[in-house]
């Protein structure tokens, strides 16, 4: 074989060595580059994490979509009926409030005759008025009724039961009075006339 044919065969093999090495190199270098960029970019690879879109808040979002947005309705509810207190707190309220009732009715045993009743009626009554409001107090409770008899023989509409549905809705008494169809006057007179009749029936034994 002459010299040229041998050296033109070497050249030859070198160079078909050094395209395997470039091609080689060229495909791992992609291989590694494409893995990076997806995990870092946005791609499809999330390196054994949750699949996209899929955590905390998508599962908060698909309690509310399963459930037609009774999850969340029903915690704005809970909070709106209880001015964010737990149900031990209303019942703490509700408690309380009976307790102060007893202590007064023990101590003014003529408050219930002045209100044409007697003390376990004026006590269940206000008990149950209770169960719709947690936060009334017996002296509302009280004034409401005395208010209701004074009033709805002129006025018939309004009454003891109209009354406290005023205060449930968060109306002071005198605010009460005008939604019902008083004037400011005729509120405020009523109120004084309803005032001195429960101080005076507190001050009989």
């Amino acid at each position: 074989m002459s010299k040229f044919v041998r050296k033109g065969t070497h050249i030859g093999i070198l160079c078909l060595h050094v395209l395997v090495l470039a091609t080689g190199a060229f495909a791992q270098g992609r291989g590694r580059g494409g893995g990076v960029g997806r995990g870092s970019g946005g791609g499809s690879s999330n390196r054994g994490g949750p699949p996209p879109g899929v955590g905390v808040d998508r599962g908060l979002g698909n309690a509310s979509e399963r459930s037609g947005g009774r999850s969340d309705a029903g915690l704005g509810n809970a909070s709106d009926k209880s001015n964010g207190r737990s149900t031990a707190g209303i019942e703490r309220a509700r408690s309380n409030n009976l307790r102060r009732a007893d202590d007064d009715l023990r101590d003014h045993p003529g408050l219930p005759r002045a209100l044409h009743t007697n003390a376990n009626d004026l006590r269940s009554g206000y008990q149950a008025a209770l169960r719709a409001n947690p936060d009334l107090t017996f002296g509302n409770y009280v004034a409401a009724t005395r208010l209701g008899q004074n009033l709805n023989p002129r006025f018939p509409n309004i009454t003891r039961d109209a009354i406290l549905n005023g205060l449930n809705s968060g109306r002071s008494l005198g605010q009460t009075l005008q939604d019902l169809g008083l004037n400011e006057r005729q509120a405020k007179d009523a109120r004084k006339r309803a005032d001195e009749e429960i101080k005076a029936a507190r001050k009989n034994r």
